[in-house]
C-alpha cells in the first residue's frame, strides 16, 4: 500500500525531527513546527495510520511515535541530498602519502558526519577506525548495553571486511538490513572508492539509526565524485 502525498510529508517530518532531538515525535510537536494545513486531530490520525502501516511506532502509550526501519527506508529511499564537497576539499592534500592520506581521509569523515568512520585499503592492508569521541557524544551511547553492542559490530566489521569488497555504489543499510555484520541497532553507508593509481578502499559511515542519513549521503557521494 503507497502512501499519500501528504502521510509522506508526515513521515519524513517525523523522521527529521527523530533524528534532531533524539525523542519521541508528538502530533502537537508537527503542528507547532512544520505548515500542515490541516488540524491536529488529522495529524493524529495520519499518524496512526503510519504506525499501523509499520512505517512508526509508539514506544509508551502516551508517548510520540519514532521510525521503525521501514520508516527511515522510506525516508532515505526518498533523499536528494545536496553537494558536500566543501567539506571535502582538502582531501587530496598528500595524496601521495597513502598512509597519511588515508588516515587523514577517515578522520575527515568521521568530524564531517559525527559518526565512526571506518576505512580499508586491501593493497596497504591498512584499516582505520576514526570519530569514537564524536559518536560517543550520542545520547543512544548512555546505554552501556548499546556501546557493547556498537563495539562488537566495529570488530566483526573488522573481520570481515573483506566480504564488502564487491561493493561498488554506495548503499545504505539500516537495522536489519546489514548483510555483512548482525546489527539490528545501526545503521550503515558503504561505498568502495577510487583513488589514483588504480587503488581501491572500502569506506564506512557507521553509528545509531538515527543518523543524519542526508547528510552523511551526501557526503559519501560527494567523496566518490570528488576521487574520481
Amino acid at each position: 500500500m503507497s502512501l499519500t502525498i501528504r502521510q509522506a510529508k508526515i513521515l519524513n517530518k517525523v523522521v527529521q525531527e527523530y533524528i534532531t532531538r533524539a525523542e519521541p515525535v508528538s502530533s502537537q510537536l508537527l503542528e507547532r513546527g512544520h505548515k500542515f494545513d490541516i488540524c491536529p486531530a488529522t495529524i493524529r490520525g495520519e499518524m496512526q495510520k503510519l504506525t499501523d502501516m509499520g512505517y512508526l511506532v509508539q514506544p509508551h502509550t502516551s508517548a510520540g511515535r519514532v521510525p521503525t526501519d521501514k520508516g527511515y527506508r522510506f525516508y532515505v529511499d526518498n533523499l536528494k541530498p545536496k553537494d558536500r564537497s566543501r567539506g571535502l576539499d582538502s582531501i587530496e592534500e598528500g595524496i601521495d602519502d597513502s598512509f597519511k592520506f588515508f588516515q587523514y581521509l577517515t578522520k575527515r569523515i568521521a568530524e564531517l558526519t559525527s559518526n565512526l568512520a571506518l576505512s580499508y585499503f586491501p593493497e596497504e592492508d591498512i584499516f582505520f577506525k576514526e570519530g569514537w569521541d564524536e559518536v560517543f557524544k550520542e545520547p543512544e551511547f548512555e546505554d552501556s548495553t548499546f556501546v557493547s553492542k556498537f563495539m562488537e559490530v566495529v570488530q566483526n566489521f573488522e573481520k570481515h571486511i573483506d566480504d564488502l569488497e564487491d561493493f561498488e555504489d554506495s548503499q545504505v543499510f539500516i537495522g536489519k538490513e546489514n548483510k555483512v555484520v548482525t546489527a539490528p541497532e545501526f545503521s550503515t553507508i558503504v561505498s568502495k572508492i577510487h583513488l589514483p593509481k588504480k587503488k581501491e578502499g572500502i569506506v564506512i559511515i557507521l553509528g545509531p539509526k538515527r543518523m543524519a542519513y542526508d547528510k552523511n549521503v551526501g557526503i559519501m557521494n560527494s567523496l566518490i565524485k570528488l576521487l574520481e
